[in-house]
């Protein structure tokens, strides 16, 4: 720390880490600093840091945003708001530019154009004030296998340099909150996979971030272990943390974000909350379902005249649903169709649409 930025920077973090003042004033003394050098520094002139116009309101803002691999264009133009205290959910198909933003957004990759600010923080010009707030959960975790829970959790505050007493603490902390501390001790390749995926979680929770990026958190994942990472997620937003969502579970974007970003083909094609995005597709769904799973197809065919979009088939399940704007004529005009055609069915409802059904819509084939 020969700089007042580097000075400050530290002061920060350990201040975030949930050290007190004289906690942090004991740790520099035990590391050789003396007030007359800590003085010193603070009399230099500090750096001016570039000048951000970002709204206080947002803790992300990134303002048409372009990146190219090559001759493939990942992200055209894409621009996006996160209110602090909030949670966005990023949908969109594979190869969309969802983890391609998020790597922006987190200074592991740099635009080709456009800019981005996380906290505030310009993303390209300060690099280093945007780690120190930001924390990352990758599509894979990054967790050491062969060390045990809690030596991987020790590992992160390392990486941060914060004093043995606070990582002790935190680490603690974290292993309780996760429910990991009857497993601390193990290697974590002896976890299953959702405690992988919460140890994962949890060190890039480990400085307190104020902006939280979790990239598809929750593939692979069974159930329960789904819904024990939903309720974490929502206890770190409730204690003030932002957080940025990328998945492809349309029902964990409607559990869990206050608003959806939809991106289609490096664009944002869509954006509101579950129920504007809901309100796009406009009325009803009508939904049936089949006796014999054979004959699904044909239910669609004969349906496809009831609605301006074409029925969506699942016949794994022989069901077939399409919106519909005609209310619950829809049904009484169905039931008469399929029974002239003598088409046996084993249930027909009418429902408000989901975000399956929004998702489909607006990235399926043209």
């Amino acid at each position: 720390m020969s700089s007042p930025e580097a000075l400050v920077n530290y002061i920060e973090n350990a201040h975030r880490a949930g050290m007190t003042a004289e906690q942090i004033a004991d740790a520099l003394i035990g590391a050789g600093w003396r007030m007359a050098d800590i003085v010193g520094l603070f009399l230099l002139e500090r750096p001016a840091a570039p000048a951000v116009s970002a709204p206080q309101n947002f803790a992300i803002q990134a303002e048409g945003i372009k990146k190219s691999f090559g001759k493939v264009e990942a992200l055209k133009e894409v621009s996006i708001n996160v209110p602090y205290g909030k949670i966005v959910g990023l949908l969109g198909p594979n190869g969309a530019g969802k983890t391609t933003l998020v790597r922006i957004l987190t200074t592991l990759l740099k635009p080709d154009a456009g800019r981005a600010r996380v906290a505030s923080y310009d993303v390209e010009r300060q690099e280093d004030e945007v780690r120190s707030v930001v924390g990352l959960t990758g599509q894979f975790t990054a967790i050491d296998e062969y060390l045990t829970g809690r030596e991987n959790l020790e590992l992160v505050g390392k990486l941060y340099h914060l004093p043995r007493e606070v990582i002790q603490t935190r680490t603690e902390e974290l292993l309780a909150k996760f429910d990991l501390s009857e497993a601390a001790r193990r290697q974590a390749r002896t976890y299953s996979g959702g405690m992988k995926r919460r140890l994962d979680v949890a060190m890039g929770l480990f400085n307190r971030p104020k902006v939280l990026f979790l990239d598809e958190p929750t593939t692979g994942l069974d159930p329960q272990s789904r819904n024990t990472t939903w309720r974490i997620i929502k206890e770190l937003v409730s204690e003030g943390t932002t957080v940025l969502l990328t998945t492809q579970y349309m029902e964990e974007a409607d559990q869990l974000a206050d608003r959806i970003v939809v991106l289609d083909h490096g664009r944002v094609i869509a954006e509101g909350t579950p129920r504007e995005l809901k309100a796009q597709i406009g009325g009803d769904v009508l939904e049936v379902h089949a006796k014999s799973a054979a004959d699904a197809e044909r239910i669609a065919g004969l349906l496809r005249g009831l609605s301006h979009e074409a029925p969506h088939l699942d016949r794994e399940l022989g069901a077939v649903s399409l919106p519909t704007q005609k209310g619950a004529a829809a049904v009484t005009e169905a039931v008469r169709l399929l029974d002239r055609e003598g088409v046996a069915i084993a249930d027909i409802a009418l429902r408000r649409p989901t975000l399956d059904e929004v998702f489909l819509t607006l990235t399926g084939p043209k």
